[in-house]
C-alpha cells in the first residue's frame, strides 16, 4: 500500500481487555479499552467464556469510543489489524470476527498480528521507531521472554531466552492469592510493597547462578519459596512479603535483560507487557541500564497492559513496509509461537502452513 499515510484500526481481544486503537504513520490518534477484570476477580483468574461474552458486548462501543477520541469516523480507516494469537480461543475469535466485518464493510486490507509483537510495537508510540537491533524483554501474565528484535515488520524475532515454567505475572498472581491480596496480583503486590521492606524476607533469584542459562527465566521455585515462607508464619507481614517478592522478580528480569544487551553489544533495552507497569521493575531497569550505558525504552503505563493501540502500531508498521494482507481464511491461533509480527495462519484444512509461521506449536498466553 503506497501513497498518503493510512489510518490503521487495531483490535485486541486476546484475554480480558477489549481494545481499539487508531495509528497513522507511527502516531497514536486515539484509543479505548474496556476491561472485564471485575467479572473475573471473584474467580481469582480469567474465565474464558466470561471474557468472550464481554468482548461481544464491548467491541462496537470501544471502536466507536476510539474513533471519537481520534476525531475520526470509520470512513477514515484505511486498514484493520487484529490480534489472532496467542490468547484465549473464544476471545480471539470475537476480535477476528469483528475485524473481518470492519475490513469487509470498509473494503480495506486486514492484517493478522501476533499479540506479543504488538507489545513490542507499543514502545514505538512513545519515542518513535525502535533501533535496529534492540533487545526486548516481554513480561506479562503468560509470557516472559528475552528477544533480539530487528525490523519488526520484516525480520524474524529471535528468542534469546524464555520462561521454563511460570511467567513473572503468573508468579505475582499466585503469590498474591496466598497473601490474601486481590486479583490481579501484579498491581496488588505493587501496592502492598510500597510500605514493605524488601530485605525482610529472603527469597531466591532463580537461574542467576554462574552455570545457569544466562537468558532463561523460572519463577515456579520463587512462587513455592514465597508460599513456604507464608505457611511458616503465624501472621505474615504482607507488605514485607510483597516487597521481597517484587524485588526478586525485578532483580531476575533486569539482571538478565541488561546482560543480554552487553553480551550482544546492543545499547537499547525495550521492556514491555503488563509487568512492565510494575514500579520496581521500571525503577531497577532504569538504574541498571543507566549504570551500563544502555538506553531504556518502556511504554507509558496505559500502553503496557493489553490495548488496541499496540495492535494498530504493528499494523501500521506492516502497512508502511508493504506487507501482504491476511488471506481470506484468516483464523485464530491460540498457541502461536512468536517468530514474526505477522500472524496469518491458514484454515486447518489447508495443506501448507503460512509462509510467516512454521507448523509448530507454542505456549498459550493463559
Amino acid at each position: 500500500m503506497t501513497g498518503s499515510p493510512v489510518v490503521v484500526l487495531g483490535i485486541e481481544s486476546s484475554c480480558d481487555e477489549t481494545g481499539a486503537g487508531l495509528v497513522r504513520d507511527g502516531v497514536l490518534l486515539g484509543q479505548a479499552v474496556a476491561s472485564s477484570m471485575d467479572d473475573h476477580a471473584r474467580y481469582g483468574g480469567v474465565v474464558p467464556e466470561v471474557a468472550a461474552r464481554a468482548h461481544v458486548h464491548a467491541m462496537a462501543p470501544v471502536v466507536r469510543e476510539a474513533l471519537d477520541r481520534a476525531g475520526l469516523t470509520l470512513a477514515d480507516v484505511g486498514a484493520v489489524a487484529v490480534t489472532t494469537g496467542p490468547g484465549l480461543a473464544g476471545a480471539l475469535q470475537v476480535g477476528v470476527a469483528a475485524a473481518k466485518a470492519y475490513a469487509f464493510s470498509l473494503d480495506v486490507p486486514l492484517y493478522g498480528v501476533h499479540h506479543l509483537a504488538g507489545h513490542v510495537a507499543a514502545a514505538t508510540l512513545d519515542g518513535g521507531p525502535l533501533p535496529d537491533p534492540c533487545i526486548a524483554l516481554i513480561v506479562s501474565g503468560g509470557h516472559t521472554s528475552l528477544l533480539l528484535v530487528r525490523d519488526l515488520a520484516r525480520d524474524p524475532i529471535v528468542h534469546l531466552g524464555d520462561t521454563l515454567d511460570d511467567a513473572a505475572g503468573e508468579c505475582f498472581d499466585k503469590v498474591a492469592r496466598i497473601l490474601g491480596l486481590p486479583y490481579p496480583g501484579g498491581p496488588a503486590v505493587d501496592r502492598a510493597a510500597r510500605t514493605g521492606d524488601p530485605t525482610a524476607v529472603r527469597l531466591p533469584r532463580p537461574l542467576t547462578g554462574p552455570r545457569d542459562d544466562p537468558y532463561a527465566f523460572s519463577f515456579s521455585g520463587l512462587k513455592t519459596a514465597a508460599a513456604r515462607w507464608v505457611e511458616a508464619q503465624s501472621e505474615p507481614h504482607v507488605p514485607d512479603a510483597a516487597a521481597a517478592l517484587q524485588e526478586a522478580v525485578a532483580d531476575a528480569l533486569t539482571r538478565k535483560a541488561v546482560r543480554a544487551c552487553t553480551d550482544h553489544g546492543i545499547d537499547t533495552l525495550v521492556v514491555v507487557g503488563g509487568v512492565a507497569a510494575n514500579s520496581r521493575v521500571r525503577a531497577l531497569a532504569e538504574q541498571r541500564c543507566a549504570a551500563a550505558g544502555i538506553a531504556l525504552r518502556v511504554p507509558p503505563l496505559r500502553l503496557c497492559t493489553d490495548n488496541g493501540a499496540m495492535v494498530a502500531a504493528i499494523g501500521d508498521l506492516l502497512v508502511r513496509a508493504g506487507a501482504a494482507p491476511a488471506p481470506a481464511g484468516l483464523s485464530v491461533d491460540p498457541s502461536a509461537p512468536l517468530e514474526f509480527a505477522v500472524l496469518a495462519p491458514l484454515p486447518p484444512s489447508s495443506p501448507t502452513p503460512s509462509p510467516h509461521r512454521p507448523a509448530t506449536g507454542g505456549k498459550a498466553r493463559r
